[in-house]
């Protein structure tokens, strides 16, 4: 069988970043035939309908590795109730312009961690409305919510939380069944 390649990024511009600690942490739990490549959003400009004819290097780039890939894991910080800025602003780029979106038909799965107990739970539930507008194949379960966050990374920001890195393991395993499934 051939490996799957996943996509990831974390809603996230912070050098310190939680879900990016979450991508690394998947990264080292992602089942064998698995691959997992992370892209920091840093370069991703603010949205600009106007740039769509002319789409900045960087933005081209991001939805290419969309494309390219077998599936996506976003990593969704919450803000307010809701998922954040940053990651709005990519999923808009990606998705546009109208009928050329790198998600359609793209299988998706979700984490989020959060100092609170919720673990961001509030974030993906929301997040999940858009993606269904997005022609996104989105797994439902399992989800990995993870928190309170200072319970489970150490001081180098390794995941050190068993419960956590079973909830992981458990996501992308399934997640690579999946995938696999959708070529049948």
């Amino acid at each position: 069988m051939p490996k799957v390649r996943v996509f990831a990024f974390a809603g996230s511009l912070r050098k310190g970043s939680l879900h990016k600690k979450l991508i690394e942490a998947s990264k080292g739990l992602a089942p064998e035939g698995m691959e997992i490549n992370a892209y920091d959003l840093k370069d991703i400009p603010p949205y600009n309908m106007d740039l769509e004819d002319a789409m900045p290097s960087a933005v081209a780039d991001f939805k290419k590795r969309i494309a390219e890939s077998d599936g996506v894991l976003m990593a969704v910080p919450e803000h307010n109730f809701s998922f954040s800025g940053v990651m709005k602003n990519a999923i808009d780029w990606a998705s546009r312009p109208y009928g050329e979106s790198a998600f359609d038909g793209k299988p998706v799965i979700l984490q989020s961690v959060s100092p609170g107990r919720m673990g961001g739970s509030r974030a993906q539930y929301h997040l999940r409305q858009v993606l269904g507008a997005l022609s996104m194949i989105q797994m439902q379960f399992p989800e990995v919510f993870i928190g309170p966050a200072g319970d489970v990374f150490d001081e180098s920001g390794a995941l050190t939380d068993e419960r956590a890195s079973e909830q992981i393991r458990k996501q992308l395993a399934a997640f690579k069944e999946f995938i696999a499934g959708r070529g049948d």
